[in-house]
């Protein structure tokens, strides 16, 4: 892992030298960078969110504040390593979002997979997160929430780490343990309370709005929303896949991306 430092502290990220600038991968609440290993392994770079994985925590209120320190860390990240397009699923997404709303940036293009303009969380999965923290993460896990079909999910699918085991659904419950409560939970009410669909047209970047049909968390209405609202914005559904449609069918979800990249600026 190689670290940024930027306002104090350190933000750690996995990159794949490429030739030319390629994408930042940010990923969603209570992840670290390698939700993204189907994506950057081909180029790119994935980071740790503070208090993810391998980067430094720091002390924010879960909500702006929060979203305002991932943001300083995928931004220092993303100049770090040249890269001009960011791609967000979920925190991910608003994290982008908030980036390009909120600071003088200059980027090529954005995905966001897996997110929308609003996200609003469930009333009983914050108890949870508060008070029953397992019982929060069965239910991240539950058919048509984080995977489609957790069941027929192949041993052989890489990504969310965290033992020795090839469960790939067992990877990513143990990801969210290690990342532990307290900022699993900052990441859920930070997506909470994030609200920007009076700002979309805004967004002055291309947009692709890409997620999995079955996805309950952030459903494709979300995302035809965002292509509606964002001037220059694609959207595009995936079959067979839910929240973490990057994991549960990669090659999809690496030609969607591609397609759009293609159109925008080939």
């Amino acid at each position: 892992m190689e670290t940024a430092v930027h306002h104090g502290r350190e933000t750690a990220y996995r990159t794949v030298d490429t030739e030319e600038p390629g994408l930042c991968y940010v990923h969603g609440s209570g992840a670290d960078h390698r939700l993204w290993v189907q994506q950057y392994a081909n180029g790119g770079v994935a980071l740790d969110l503070s208090g993810h994985g391998e980067s430094e925590d720091i002390d924010a209120d879960p909500g702006y504040e929060a979203l305002s320190a991932y943001a300083d860390d995928m931004l220092a990240v993303a100049e770090a390593t040249n890269s001009r397009v960011l791609v967000g699923n979920s925190l991910g997404g608003a994290v982008c979002l908030h980036a390009l709303l909120e600071r003088e940036t200059e980027f090529d293009a954005l995905v966001l997979a897996g997110s929308g303009a609003k996200l609003g969380v469930l009333s009983r999965l914050r108890d949870w997160l508060e008070t029953d923290f397992e019982r929060a993460i069965a239910f991240l896990h539950e058919p048509d929430t984080l995977f489609h079909d957790p069941g027929a999910l192949g041993s052989d699918t890489d990504g969310t780490s965290g033992t020795d085991g090839n469960d790939p659904i067992e990877r990513s419950k143990a990801t969210i343990r290690e990342t532990g409560q307290e900022v699993t939970r900052r990441d859920f009410l930070s997506c909470h309370r994030f609200d920007v669909r009076d700002r979309l047209d805004e967004i002055e970047v291309p947009t692709l709005a890409l997620c999995g049909e079955y996805d309950r968390l952030t459903p494709p209405e979300y995302h035809r929303y965002l292509a509606a609202g964002i001037p220059e914005a694609d959207c595009e559904v995936l079959p067979d896949a839910a929240h973490l449609a990057m994991l549960e069918q990669p090659e999809d979800f690496d030609d969607a991306v591609a397609r759009f990249l293609g159109r925008r600026f080939d």
